[in-house]
């Protein structure tokens, strides 16, 4: 088997063959930008890694000759194209941004990529060194006008995953960079903006909706949003399978198991409680109500049937596409969304006056800030906070009238039959 150019392999003790990408060491003395790394065990996404290394690394070389460089696919290395590819194929970037979340960060990337200089030059065409912090003040400037006007939320966006994938790239291609100031966003004054509240749906929008999305035939989209809304699961885990008949009344004890993956966090939410008289009260019989009418094509709750006896899970947008489509039937607002049922799930939370503790461990946030971030400040929780306050003031009144009161003298009055000793 013919392996690609600086690919290499060795016998590991378990009797497998891994594959490396081994650059020789006088490049490395060279300070080729393009590093050595394990490729894994399979020898076909080896290769390709492989090949995409290499050509890398011929750029590299043509460049390092003042040779023009002749490939059309991968930008020049040492250019902010390249940066924004490198950080791409990062751990930052494969592990750590969700998936729905990809595409506007290579959104992001293109915008700023596509910025003109007044030369005319593509700023994703120009080396890293040249973007100084002056330069990277006058793009977020221009980042902040999009077509239909202001976007500072856009810019600002684009400005912190800029400040991101520098310092990435930076500590595996540390030459690159300029050595005095390595991170030309980092201290980029932004506009102060107003920050938008993100909407938030009640209960009873919730189940309108799933009730009529059952009438409709959509029994999937009113699971998924009652699935939000009660047992607080992000929309993109409910829709990608993580939720899972295997976890549903299956145990010892009736349960419904909630899989964040975003989080790693695993929690079982009791489904139901046998009480003193015997009797048992269900906390969540509407929501199994709704989840009643949903059909088992698989291990997954929330599956779409492809023909029969053959489903998969609903894409993104898709299931996006679905929910306008039933809200605008229905006459909910265009504010209802699979985000916003959940939005609202975390408000009843509040609403309920749970201890942080208790809504933590029924929503999997591991810090206050990120679980207090979804809580609306609804008329509800002003009210409750409103009648404490008043409630407060009350009782200092009645123990301010307490100790104003005249002490009534008994031990220290002066008696007439008294006699001193």
């Amino acid at each position: 088997m013919k392996l690609p150019r600086h690919m290499i392999y060795k016998k590991l003790a378990s009797g497998h063959v891994a594959y490396y990408y081994n650059i020789p060491s006088r490049y490395r003395a060279m300070k080729c930008p393009v590093s050595n790394e394990p490729l894994g065990t399979d020898y076909a996404i080896a290769s390709k890694r492989a090949t995409t290394l290499n050509g890398l690394f011929d750029e590299w070389g043509a460049s390092r000759k003042g040779l023009p460089v002749t490939g059309a696919s991968t930008p020049l290395i040492g250019t902010v194209d390249w940066l924004f590819s490198e950080y791409k194929q990062s751990k930052a970037f494969t592990e750590k941004v969700a998936a729905r979340s990809r595409k506007n960060y290579e959104w992001a990337m293109a915008e700023i990529g596509n910025v003109l200089t007044k030369s005319g030059h593509r700023i994703g065409s120009r080396p890293i060194k040249s973007i100084t912090p002056r330069g990277a003040d006058k793009i977020y400037d221009r980042l902040t006008m999009g077509i239909k006007g202001q976007r500072l939320r856009t810019a600002e966006k684009i400005v912190m995953l800029c400040r991101k994938a520098w310092r990435v790239v930076h500590r595996l291609y540390p030459h690159e960079f300029d050595r005095d100031l390595p991170n030309p966003w980092v201290g980029v004054t932004m506009k102060t903006r107003v920050k938008l509240t993100k909407p938030a749906v009640t209960r009873e929008q919730v189940y309108e909706f799933a009730k009529g999305c059952i009438e409709r035939h959509e029994p999937e989209c009113a699971a998924a949003a009652v699935i939000c809304f009660e047992w607080l699961q992000r929309p993109e885990n409910v829709i990608a399978g993580h939720i899972k008949w295997s976890g549903y009344r299956t145990g010892p004890k009736p349960s419904i198991q909630i899989e964040h993956h975003k989080t790693g966090a695993i929690v079982n939410h009791p489904l139901e409680e046998k009480v003193e008289d015997g009797s048992v009260v269900k906390f969540y019989a509407d929501a199994e109500a709704v989840l009643s009418h949903l059909s088992r094509r698989g291990l997954p709750m929330i599956l779409r049937e492809i023909e029969d006896g053959k489903a998969k899970p609903y894409s993104f947008s898709g299931m996006q596409k679905i929910v306008q489509r039933m809200r605008n039937e229905i006459g909910l607002p265009v504010e209802f969304t699979l985000d916003a049922c959940r939005h609202g799930g975390m408000t009843e939370l509040e609403e309920s006056d749970l201890t942080d503790g208790q809504g933590r461990a029924l929503s999997a946030h591991r810090t206050h800030q990120s679980y207090a971030g979804y809580a609306k400040r609804t008329e509800a929780r002003i009210l409750s906070a409103t009648r404490k306050r008043h409630a407060h003031r009350l009782a200092n009144q009645m123990a301010t009238s307490v100790q104003n009161e005249p002490v009534d003298g008994i031990q220290n009055e002066n008696s007439g039959n008294a006699r001193s000793a």
